[in-house]
């Protein structure tokens, strides 16, 4: 469908993502994604759901993957059966040749306070170090939302279930911070109180908080590596952060930004920050070598204050692993995140349907022995 009449729809919809808007079409076709925008239509033409599908060609077959980030955007909790919207989808999907897609809903369906998370880790103790977030009991459960699960699995739809939340496409877990009806001083109050020390902490210091450009995308980058080969994991490399920075800035001028905290011209902890109306997330992140500096504190009090200006109703620190064991490397960033208040959120996770059942099937297959 058209861009502009679609663009117009998501940034008004209440499930509105950054992984749903053109721009990040345009940076998945530097990746080799392919991309459509669909859309739902009354008889009488009005617009009611959106989706924006990435599609992957497989090698040496006219065959394609499909995938719906953090979509569709649907009314999920319509009065008539879920399978009204996912028919259509699927005939359209059969006529551009795919095999499979895959969703991950927006949905929460329950959620974890930081004083419920705090009080688990003194659990441990009792329980062993296996203990984890799910175990915990949940601060609100949306039953409705088990409804749907329920009536996806009706539809043939397969859960992706994996060991920990940072194990799928997009995390399961994720860390939010709900900023509408509260003060900032008030959000602030509800920090752990040693996270307001560092804070003033890096005050007192004189870190000094910027907004960078894209000419900071190679510092920024740096740190990001340097991290990344501390932890022996993986990460993008710097031309991947300047397609992201081209393609979403020129969407919109406030839809990226990068963060950069500095002490005496050293740069000692940086972020990026994607937003779009009403909500932030902050994407990447990494800090000077292994120390606690206060400057991580201050950036994020930084970055959650420019959130709180713009007047949105949520801060995403998106996702946590959900291990409640302290010596688990993974768990630094739970315990790191959770310190400024907020809630663990367990969204529905990823969900395939076979659209081709028999090549969905050896597809499967092909992968799990990979």
């Amino acid at each position: 469908m058209d861009r502009k009449r679609y663009f117009a729809f998501v940034d008004k919809h209440p499930y509105r993502n950054f992984l749903q808007y053109p721009s990040w079409a345009d940076l998945k076709a530097e990746m080799r994604w392919a991309s459509e925008f669909l859309g739902w239509f009354t008889e009488e033409g009005k617009m009611v759901g959106g989706a924006l599908v990435l599609y992957r060609k497989v090698p040496g077959l006219n065959k394609f993957l499909a995938y719906i980030p953090r979509g569709p955007m649907i009314d999920w909790y319509a009065t008539f059966p879920l399978k009204s919207w996912f028919l259509p989808l699927f005939r359209h999907l059969k006529q551009r040749h795919v095999f499979s897609v895959k969703i991950d809903p927006p949905l929460v369906q329950k959620k974890w306070s930081a004083t419920t998370i705090r009080e688990g880790l003194k659990e441990i103790q009792t329980y062993g170090p296996k203990k984890r977030i799910p175990d915990l009991l949940p601060d609100l459960i949306y039953n409705d939302v088990e409804f749907i699960q329920q009536e996806l699995a009706g539809m043939g739809w397969k859960q992706n279930l994996v060991p920990d939340s940072l194990d799928t496409v997009q995390p399961q877990f994720v860390y939010r911070l709900q900023l509408s009806g509260k003060s900032l001083d008030q959000i602030f109050s509800e920090f752990d109180s040693v996270w307001q020390k560092k804070i003033y902490q890096a005050e007192w210091e004189g870190v000094d908080i910027r907004i960078g450009t894209k000419k900071d995308l190679p510092q920024f980058y740096q740190l990001i590596d340097m991290t990344a080969k501390q932890e022996q994991v993986q990460t993008r490399h710097l031309t991947y952060f300047e397609k992201m920075f081209d393609a979403l800035s020129k969407e919109s001028d406030d839809r990226i930004r990068v963060y950069l905290a500095y002490q005496d011209q050293k740069l000692l902890s940086t972020a990026l920050a994607i937003s779009v109306p009403g909500q932030t997330w902050d994407l990447y992140s990494a800090k000077q070598g292994k120390s606690d500096h206060p400057a991580s504190y201050l950036l994020r009090w930084r970055m959650i204050q420019d959130a709180y200006a713009k007047k949105d109703h949520t801060y995403d620190f998106r996702g946590v692993s959900t291990t409640l064991n302290d010596k688990d490397p993974d768990f630094d960033l739970l315990r790191f995140k959770s310190g400024f208040g907020g809630d663990v959120c367990e969204l529905m996770g990823e969900w395939d349907f076979p659209v081709i059942p028999m090549l969905h099937w050896a597809f499967d297959m092909y992968m799990k022995k990979r």
